[in-house]
C-alpha cells in the first residue's frame, strides 16, 4: 500500500512537472498584416509596462493566422489570431476539428481598404467599375464575356488617365484580398448583366502581369509605389496613414479614404478589424489574460485612444462597451455568430 502511495506520488508530481513545462511566459500571435501594426503596439505597450516578455506577433495574413490557429489546442500553437475580417466556417470548421472548441471573436474597429499611388500623381477618381472591370479576369464585351483585353486605365475609361494597369495588392491567404473582392469585385459585377448567375458574384482577378500579389507586407507595396509612379497599390488605410509623404489615396465613388469616411461608412471600401483568442489558453499562458485586456482597453481603441494616432478608426463608445463586456464574460464563439459574420452575439 504504501508502495502505491509512493507511485501515486510520483504520477501526480510528473503530471505536475508535465503541465508546467507547457506552460508558457510569452504569447503567440499570428495574422492579419493590417492588423499587425496595431497587435505590435500593444504589444510592445504590453511588455513595457507590465514585466511580462513582449508578445511575439507575426505577419501571415489573414488566412495564415487562422490555419496556424486552428491547428491544434496545445500551448505549442498560437495564442491569438489577427484578422482583418470575420473567421469563415470552414476555418471555424477546422478548428473544431483540431479541438479549438473555446474562443472569443474581439472587434478591435475599422479600416478602409486604400487604393493608392505614388503622391507626385495627379488626383485619381474612381468608380468601383472601373476598378473591376481593370482587374477582373473576364469582362463584357458587346454582351459578352471575354478574357480582360484592357492594358491601360483610359480603355477602361475615357476619364482615367493614360497610364499602364498594373496594381500591387495582397496574396489569396491576405484578409484584405478576401475584403477587397467582396467589396469591390462582387460589388462591381453587379453593374453588368452578362455574368448571369454570377453576377453579384464574380471575384475572379485576371493573372496575366496586371495585379501582382505582393506578399503580406504592406510597407512592400508603399515602396513599389515610390519606385513606380505609374502603379497602383491596394492596402490597409493605415499605411495610408503612416505614409502621407510617400503616397495618397484614390477617391472611390467620389469619396477620398479618410478616418471619418471610413467610420461612418460612406467610403464605400470599409471593413471591421479582429482579433481571436482561445480561451483554453489563458490559464497556461502567462499575461494572456492581461493583454487581452490592454487591447480592447478606452485607452488603446476608444475614441481617444493611441492606436487612433497609428491609423485604426474607433467604433462607437456603446458598441465597444458591447465588445468589452462580451470578452470579460469570454463568450464562446459559436457556429451561428460565424454564419452571421459577427463576433457578438
Amino acid at each position: 500500500m504504501a508502495h502505491f502511495g509512493k507511485l501515486a506520488l510520483s504520477v501526480t508530481a510528473a503530471a505536475v512537472l508535465a503541465l508546467s513545462a507547457q506552460a508558457r511566459d510569452q504569447i503567440k500571435i499570428a495574422g492579419s498584416s493590417t492588423v499587425y501594426p496595431f497587435s505590435s503596439y500593444v504589444a510592445e505597450e504590453f511588455g513595457a509596462t507590465t514585466g511580462s516578455k513582449t508578445p511575439v506577433v507575426e505577419s501571415l495574413g489573414t488566412g495564415g493566422g487562422f490555419k496556424v490557429f486552428c491547428a491544434g489546442d496545445g500551448l505549442d500553437t498560437t495564442d491569438i489570431a489577427n484578422a482583418s475580417r470575420p473567421i469563415k466556417k470552414s476555418e471555424f470548421d477546422n478548428c473544431v476539428a483540431n479541438g479549438v472548441t473555446d474562443i472569443t471573436g474581439v472587434m478591435i474597429g475599422y479600416d478602409g481598404i486604400a487604393v493608392a499611388q505614388s503622391k507626385a500623381n495627379a488626383a485619381i477618381n474612381f468608380k468601383i467599375e472601373h476598378i473591376f472591370l481593370a482587374l477582373a479576369e473576364e469582362v463584357p464585351v458587346d454582351g459578352k464575356l471575354i478574357k480582360n483585353p484592357y492594358k491601360t486605365w483610359n480603355q477602361v475609361d475615357a476619364s482615367l488617365p493614360n497610364r499602364p494597369i498594373v496594381v500591387y495588392g495582397p496574396p489569396t491567404t491576405s484578409g484584405t484580398r478576401d475584403a477587397f473582392e467582396e467589396l469591390v469585385m462582387e460589388v462591381g459585377s453587379k453593374k453588368f448583366d452578362a455574368y448571369g448567375d454570377a453576377k453579384g458574384k464574380y471575384k475572379k482577378i485576371r493573372q496575366d502581369g496586371a495585379y501582382i500579389p505582393a506578399g503580406e507586407n504592406d510597407n512592400l507595396i508603399v515602396q513599389k509605389l515610390v519606385q513606380d509612379k505609374n502603379a497602383l497599390g491596394i492596402f490597409g488605410y493605415s499605411f495610408l496613414e503612416e505614409n502621407p509623404d510617400k503616397v495618397s489615396g484614390a477617391n472611390i465613388n467620389g469619396i477620398a479614404p479618410t478616418a471619418k469616411t471610413i467610420g461612418d461608412g460612406s467610403y464605400p471600401v470599409s471593413r471591421s478589424l479582429y482579433f481571436y483568442v482561445k480561451n483554453s489558453h489563458r490559464a497556461g499562458v502567462k499575461g494572456l489574460d492581461q493583454f487581452v485586456d490592454l487591447f480592447i482597453s478606452d485607452k488603446m481603441i476608444g475614441g481617444n485612444g493611441v492606436l487612433k494616432n497609428i491609423g485604426l478608426i474607433p467604433m462607437q463608445p456603446d458598441l465597444l462597451k458591447k465588445v468589452q463586456d462580451t470578452v470579460k464574460a469570454k463568450t464562446k464563439l459559436t457556429a451561428e455568430m460565424v454564419d452571421k459574420h459577427t463576433v457578438l452575439p
